[in-house]
């Protein structure tokens, strides 16, 4: 298991940036036998967002990645809800969705199709994960979402002087932009969603999972509900468990079955 930490310059966030990476590039006994190890099948990506607050890393078993046999790419999306923001320097979602994958099919010859690319996210990161798959739905096959922030009618409804306990109106105009411009926008992934459906094009696999204790529950359900109403193929999930690891662990291998088992 060959485990990289990555700098590169990017022209979407004007910057040197870092990213980990984790390949599995060597066999274990417990997974695999000698002659089951040439039948393996050639490596598939999967595109690892972190949540609000969080940073690039490994939040999943990688004896997942080595089982699968996953690349698993890790970039570092600050607090960005991985959206290009309104200043220079913050195209968060450029990066992840069109150079970011640019780099790793130039360079480690992997994530060549759409087929072969997933992306996972937790909290923030599962919204970043609907919202990047939809944006960018020829590099990202499928996406497994988790605990998602998808708080896009919430930050619709904020004026300036408004706010929540997370976070400023600032901040979220400079994630999402102009609030009132919000709903209908590329920032919205409904919108998203009815683009793709009335262009006529393939929409990524949806996986999405909650706790039923969470505080994004209602959040999520709504979206599913959308979904539903458009007649999305999709699989969403409810269990017990809040807004932490526990439940990401859990349903992140589930993900990882789902998408590549």
């Amino acid at each position: 298991m060959a485990y990289f930490n990555i700098k590169i310059w990017s022209d979407a966030l004007k910057r040197p940036v870092n990213f980990e990476m984790l390949i599995p590039n060597d066999i274990r006994r417990e997974f695999f036998a000698p002659e089951q190890a040439a039948q393996k099948q050639p490596i598939r990506t999967l595109f690892l967002l972190h949540g609000y607050n969080g940073s690039a890393g490994l939040w999943i078993d990688e004896q997942l990645a080595e089982k699968y046999n996953i690349a698993v790419v890790m970039p570092n999306g600050e607090n960005s809800f991985w959206l290009d923001g309104i200043s220079t320097g913050h195209k968060f979602c450029t990066f992840v969705g069109e150079e970011l994958p640019a780099y790793i099919r130039q360079t480690f010859n992997l994530a060549l199709s759409a087929e072969d690319t997933c992306i996972m996210g937790l909290s923030m990161g599962g919204f970043g994960a609907i919202h990047t798959a939809l944006a960018y739905p020829d590099n990202f096959g499928k996406l497994a979402a988790l605990s998602s922030a998808l708080i896009v009618h919430e930050v619709a409804g904020m004026r300036e002087g408004n706010g929540n306990p997370v976070a400023n109106y600032e901040y979220y105009r400079e994630c999402f932009g102009d609030p009132e411009k919000l709903l209908g926008s590329d920032n919205d992934p409904e919108a998203l969603i009815d683009k793709l459906l009335a262009e006529g094009k393939k929409l990524p696999g949806i996986f999405m999972a909650c706790g039923t204790e969470d505080f994004l529950i209602e959040n999520n359900r709504e979206f599913h509900r959308f979904l539903e109403s458009r007649n999305v193929p999709h699989e969403y999930l409810e269990g017990p468990g809040i807004h932490d690891m526990n439940f990401w662990r859990e349903y992140g291998a589930r993900s990882i079955e789902k998408m590549f088992g």
